[in-house]
C-alpha cells in the first residue's frame, strides 16, 4: 500500500486516499479508515450529505487503492 498519491490533482481526494492508505497501514480495519475518511471529506465539504461522502470515498478508495488506477477518479468539483 506504499504507493505515492501526490498525482491526484484534487486535494481533498488526495487528503482522502492518503489518509485512508495510513490508516490502513498503521493497522485501522477498512470499515474504521472508510468511516474517518468519510468525516475527513465532510471536513473540507460541510455542505455534502453523509451518503454523498460515502459514495465519494467509496469511489475514491477502489479506484486509487484496490485497482491502482493513476487515471482521473469521479469526484467533487474542488480544485
Amino acid at each position: 500500500m506504499g504507493r505515492d498519491f501526490s498525482h491526484i490533482a484534487r486535494r481533498c481526494e488526495r487528503a482522502v486516499v492518503t489518509a485512508y492508505r495510513e490508516l490502513r497501514e498503521q493497522g485501522s480495519g477498512d470499515f474504521g479508515a472508510f468511516g474517518a475518511c468519510t468525516a475527513l471529506y465532510r471536513i473540507h465539504h460541510p455542505e455534502a450529505s453523509v451518503k454523498e461522502a460515502r459514495r465519494l470515498v467509496a469511489e475514491w478508495i477502489d479506484h486509487h487503492i484496490v485497482r491502482a488506477d493513476e487515471g482521473p477518479a469521479p469526484g467533487c468539483d474542488c480544485g
